[in-house]
């Protein structure tokens, strides 16, 4: 009796990537594409892996880098994605920039000349039902209407096809404590819930005008049919109503005093726990369009965020992800129908290694369950399993937005030192870790210059 296949619906870099994960653990598999049936507003090829903004994967060094981290991790983990990334390398210094169409060109080729690899170029309107066996959903920020009505209907979730408001992410030991303190506005939920960082008026006004001066992103012209909502303006257009919108909004200092001075400031930015870690706190109602580069120059002007390092800067585009803290387990599969995981950007990843690495994990723990075995999910040590635990758990679902990899994701290392030793250390004990998980020896790569 021939083996079920598992289907994957989507061939960007998470669905190519599951793909090619579950026929290299001898499972076959389905891989259903739309394009170029169907076209989307973005690609403009019918190439798997499409790469259709920048060409970066960004820093490669994977042991100073938590995303060159998890370079190595998955060539470790035999990736598809990353084989093809460095046979089209282009120069780029620390970073791993590739050539777009032959990038694209080795993941078509490579997929479509696997024996146990069956092309589809069709549209998949709907979720399959569970007698059409094991499905991996990938079909990123893109989703085609009909499925993202149908995701929609299963999940209850309406976070599907809209602009998604990101507000920055501090690491919380980058935070200045001797000029922030802990409290929640008159003492409420736990009494010190937030970490607050006070403005006087010559504060306040100073970063105010860089706020409105500062240079913005510009929408995308497919983006630009998509609305804001009121309940998640960005901050700029916020201060664009007047001088005093944030200072009774989001920077409201109601309910608060200032412990160094015993009076209430004139403005505040709270910024509230993130994951369960508490390594990451995000600044509260501070979403944005602004460009990274201002963001950076614009909130270090915040006292106590002078020297903030962001795990992640703010942003507000069309975005296609789901609620996965809540809908999914720690497996990736769909509480309210096991038989479908999900994979890629619409797990609330952001960047394609995060992508592809989701899609990795996917497809593994697919091609296990097609086996009969158990799947094992990666120590959370590890840039995969910090990736994993964030998404189906870490992350706080009321608050869940799109995510890179950082170290603020990874369990503490106690004891590390700061700077690039303590990176280092991070990456160490995780290498160790996933050679564990994998099953190989341990090897330490050589370092390469950061980008």
């Amino acid at each position: 009796m021939a083996a079920i296949p598992v289907h994957v619906i989507g061939a960007g870099l998470a669905g190519s990537e599951a793909a090619w994960q579950i026929a290299s653990a001898g499972v076959p598999v389905v891989l259903h594409e739309m394009r170029p049936l169907r076209a989307t507003e973005a690609h403009r090829t019918p190439d798997f892996a499409e790469l259709v903004c920048s060409n970066s994967f960004r820093a490669d060094d994977p042991l100073l880098s938590a995303v060159g981290l998890l370079h190595e991790e998955m060539r470790r983990a035999g990736s598809l994605i990353l084989a093809a990334g460095d046979a089209h390398r282009l120069p780029a210094g620390g970073a791993l920039a590739v050539d777009r169409e032959g990038f694209s060109a080795e993941v078509t080729r490579r997929l479509e000349a696997h024996p146990l690899v069956t092309v589809r170029r069709e549209e998949v309107p709907c979720l399959p039902p569970p007698d059409r066996g094991r499905a991996i959903v990938a079909t990123g920020p893109l989703t085609a209407p009909a499925l993202a009505e149908d995701i929609r209907r299963l999940t209850g979730e309406d976070s599907l096809a809209f602009f998604d408001a990101i507000a920055p992410i501090v690491h919380r030991d980058s935070i200045d404590m001797d000029i922030a303190w802990m409290q929640s506005r008159y003492g409420k939920g736990e009494g010190a819930d937030y970490i607050n960082c006070p403005l006087d008026r010559a504060q306040y006004e100073a970063f105010l005008a860089a706020l409105l001066a500062a240079e913005k992103t510009a929408f995308r012209e497919w983006e630009t049919g998509t609305p804001y909502f009121e309940g998640c303006l960005p901050i700029e257009v916020m201060a664009e109503r007047g001088p005093d919108t944030l200072r009774w909004g989001p920077m409201k200092p109601v309910g608060l005093r200032d412990p160094r001075t015993g009076r209430r400031p004139y403005a505040v930015v709270q910024l509230r726990q993130d994951n369960a870690l508490g390594t990451l706190w995000n600044m509260v109602g501070f979403q944005t369009k602004l460009k990274h580069a201002e963001q950076v120059r614009v909130f270090r002007m915040i006292p106590g965020l002078g020297r903030a390092e962001f795990a992640r800067l703010g942003g507000l585009h069309r975005n296609t992800f789901l609620n996965s803290p809540r809908l999914l387990d720690p497996l990736l599969r769909l509480k309210a129908a096991p038989h479908i995981r999900f994979a890629g950007q619409v797990t609330g990843v952001e960047g394609y290694v995060e992508s592809a690495a989701i899609g990795l994990l996917a497809g593994r723990f697919a091609a296990a369950e097609a086996r009969g075995e158990a799947p094992a999910p990666p120590p959370p040590e590890t840039a995969l399993g910090a990736l994993l635990a964030h998404i189906t758990g870490g992350a706080r679902a009321e608050t869940f937005q799109p995510m890179n990899v950082n170290f603020g994701l990874f369990p503490p290392l106690p004891g590390a030192p700061r700077g690039r030793e303590r990176k280092r250390a991070y990456c160490e004990r995780a290498l160790r870790a996933v050679d564990a998980w994998l099953g190989r020896p341990h090897v330490l790569p050589a370092p390469r210059e950061a980008a």
